[in-house]
């Protein structure tokens, strides 16, 4: 009988595997029938802020020099349970600084609800709410793909999301691999398929009529995730733009880099638990792959939980003198050599359509180290997924995008 769940599992692990393997394709090619419009929608730039006084400087210089009309955005800093100066810097370079305190309601998610409440009581009012974190830098045409977006009648957009500093250490390269690979072969392929993007965190621009219309209600761990799976539990399609950048800073330790994906992971424990089966079934009723989609990507985290046990199981049954347990590898080794083989070569393909910088190609040595460490996280946040306590990572590289941009050419 476990024979038989064990089987099962890894059959439906490999098909999940292949379905991701086969989007990949949908990728190689970059549509470009995008329509432009003149500059016309507002917007709230809102920065995610807590004790950032180190970083936010330059984001803020950053968003005051953005090709878009002044008048048509204004910058706005959470400074959420702040205890250093962020709220005085943001004020120097004249945007507005919203100061939270709340010690019991900790989290980026509580603070953009926060936020978008106190934005709801000002005198004017924006047609598009764009959100960052305070150690980002955006390109400086980020507003008109915004706006070209909204335009177009897009109501939830995530921009692409790129490394501030890959070079920093083998970490942060893994990062910036892992980046360039989700968006050219994650997202990219959504988007030409017509299927549900997903939010990333950061470089998110929402229509504030949809924001007023269901509210914010993402206070998880992972605000990102779960509120892509409200959107489109509703029928909304968050839309990937490849055009607009965003460059994100990246933990430079191992320990730190725990930290931050133990983080990740527990809280998408929680959104898949309460979401993958409302999805799938709504999807499969309506007839609408595009929920399916996005309730197998919720699924991703009991994917890896649970692959990683099998493998442990499966090594170690090839110790027993007559091994209990069929090993679909050891039926079909060829089908699953290629179908492995190939998950990893995407890795550098990315790299290549994605025209990475020449030396993060020496990262892809350790770039596997980087991957097998998941596992141990995951298995860690399975067990600890109650865990609703929110944990900052703390940002110290000071960068600018001229900075950013010559090293990516390099």
């Amino acid at each position: 009988m476990l024979d038989h769940i064990v089987l099962a599992l890894q059959l439906i692990l490999a098909l999940i595997g292949a379905y991701q393997l086969v989007l990949t394709f949908f990728g190689w090619v970059r549509k470009n029938n995008k329509k432009s419009f003149e500059p016309q929608k507002s917007f709230a730039i809102l920065v995610a802020a807590h004790n950032e006084g180190q970083v936010v400087g330059a984001l803020l210089e950053n968003l005051k020099r953005l090709n878009y009309p002044k008048e048509l955005y204004d910058v706005m800093v959470i400074c959420d349970n702040c205890t250093d100066n962020t709220a005085d810097i943001a004020r120097s370079h004249g945007v507005y600084a919203f100061e939270r305190f709340n010690p019991n309601l900790r989290g980026k998610g509580y603070a953009i609800e926060w936020m978008l409440k106190e934005l709801w009581k000002l005198p004017r009012t924006y047609d598009g709410i764009v959100m960052f974190d305070a150690d980002n830098l955006v390109e400086q045409d980020f507003l008109i793909h915004m706006n070209n977006d909204l335009c177009a009648g897009h109501r939830v957009v995530q921009a692409y999301l790129d490394t501030k500093n890959p070079h920093d250490s083998w970490i942060t390269s893994s990062y910036a691999i892992s980046y360039w690979y989700c968006n050219r072969l994650w997202q990219l392929p959504r988007t030409n398929l017509g299927l549900a993007n997903y939010l990333g965190g950061t470089g998110m621009c929402f229509e504030t009529t949809l924001l007023k219309e269901m509210g914010w209600g993402a206070t998880s761990l992972v605000e990102d995730l779960e509120f892509t799976m409200r959107c489109v539990k509703r029928g909304i399609k968050p839309y990937f733009d490849y055009d607009a950048k965003v460059y994100d800073e990246k933990p430079l330790s191992f320990n730190a880099s725990a930290r931050q994906r133990l983080r990740w992971m527990q809280g998408h424990f929680d959104v898949a638990r309460r979401y993958f089966f409302p999805l799938v079934w709504q999807g499969l009723k309506e007839g609408n792959w595009a929920k399916v989609d996005t309730a197998v990507y919720a699924l991703n985290v009991y994917n890896l939980f649970l692959s990683g046990i099998i493998t442990i199981m499966l090594y170690a049954d090839q110790l027993r003198p007559e091994p209990y347990f069929t090993s679909l590898f050891e039926n079909a080794p060829w089908f699953f050599g290629v179908l492995y083989l190939l998950n990893v070569l995407v890795f550098p393909l990315a790299l290549y359509m994605e025209r990475a910088p020449k030396k993060i190609w020496k990262s892809l040595i350790l770039f596997p180290v980087f991957l097998v460490s998941w596992y141990p996280v995951t298995f860690y946040a399975f067990f600890t997924q109650n865990n609703k306590q929110w944990s900052h990572t703390q940002h110290t590289r000071v960068l600018r995008l001229e900075e950013v941009q010559s090293k990516q050419a390099s």
